[in-house]
C-alpha cells in the first residue's frame, strides 16, 4: 500500500505546483494592467518569471534532486550574467560625446 500512498503524494505535489503556476500567471496578467515605471515592470516580470521557471525546473523536470549539477550550472549562469552586466555597464559610460542615450 506504500506505493499507492507515494503516488498520491506525488500527484498532490504536482497539483500544488500547477496551482502555484496558475496563480502566478494570474498575478502576471493583473500586474500588467498596473501603471509601473519601465524598470519596476521589468523587475516584477522577471521575478515572477524566475519563480515560475524555478518551479517548472525543480518539480516537472525533476531537478530538485540534482543539487550538485544545479549548483555547477548556477555558478556558470552567475558568472556569465555578471560578465554581461559588466559589459553593459562599461558600454554605458563609454558613449562618444554628442550621442544621446535614449532610455
Amino acid at each position: 500500500m506504500s506505493g499507492a500512498h507515494d503516488i498520491k503524494e506525488e500527484i498532490r505535489k504536482y497539483w500544488k505546483v500547477f496551482t502555484a503556476l496558475l496563480i502566478l500567471t494570474v498575478v502576471t496578467v493583473a500586474i500588467s494592467y498596473l501603471k509601473f515605471g519601465l524598470a519596476a515592470a521589468i523587475i516584477v516580470a522577471l521575478t515572477i518569471a524566475l519563480v515560475k521557471g524555478s518551479l517548472v525546473a525543480c518539480f516537472f523536470m525533476h531537478l530538485i534532486s540534482e543539487r550538485k549539477l544545479v549548483y555547477v550550472i548556477l555558478g556558470f549562469v552567475v558568472f556569465f550574467f555578471l560578465s554581461l552586466m559588466l559589459l553593459i555597464y562599461a558600454s554605458y559610460f563609454n558613449v562618444p560625446p554628442g550621442v544621446k542615450i535614449v532610455s
